[in-house]
């Protein structure tokens, strides 16, 4: 699957936004990709996250354990994208602001991908790799449906992206006038 396939699933599922938007991770940007009108259609989703699970059977080797979904996000990409690989799909999720995987025990060594829904800082990857790594896992790669920031992320480990698509993201302080002109939405799930 292509980048622009990717981009035309969020497009044909309304998902595709323009605007003034307030990222997770405090940027602005143009463009919002609105993931949960995609993951709201089973079918939409399965097409992603199969292409997904393929793209990660091509880049890892050996068996993998689980695969982890970071919360809120990363649940539904995961769960589907373990489904096609045939691991176990369990979650972190934050508890006083950090993640921590509460409702499940992995074994020391256990072989890991994490799975997240739309990279732009990378920053819940790294704090997902973060708890894993302290519970002994072994952490082989992250993989995401769209890396917003075309292989620049740093997400501590690996990254397997099914598309790539830069969009400018700017500081609330450095924004250019024609988008300092639109009022602001936050449309993501975690809060500033």
């Amino acid at each position: 699957m292509t980048s622009e396939e990717v981009l035309g699933i969020f497009r044909e599922a309304g998902a595709y936004l323009e605007g003034h938007f307030i990222l997770t991770s405090g940027l602005r940007s143009p463009v919002f990709l609105q993931k949960a009108r995609v993951f709201m259609h089973p079918h939409l989703t399965e097409r992603l996250c199969r292409a997904l699970a393929q793209r990660i059977r091509a880049s890892v080797e050996g068996p993998i354990d689980y695969v982890v979904g970071p919360a809120v996000g990363g649940l539904i990409p995961a769960y589907e994208t373990s489904r096609h690989l045939g691991a176990p799909a369990i979650w972190v999720e934050r508890e006083d602001g950090v993640f921590r995987l509460r409702r499940f025990e992995i074994e020391s060594g256990a072989r890991v991908v994490i799975v997240e829904d739309i990279v732009t800082t990378g920053l819940s990857i790294r704090e997902t790799v973060d708890c894993l790594h302290g519970l002994g896992a072994e952490v082989l790669a992250a993989a995401c449906i769209i890396d917003r920031s075309a292989g620049k992320a740093d997400v501590g480990v690996p990254l397997i992206a099914l598309a790539e698509y830069e969009v400018p993201a700017y500081p609330a302080d450095a924004l250019p006038p024609e988008l300092a002109a639109i009022p602001p939405v936050k449309p993501g799930s975690r809060s500033l």
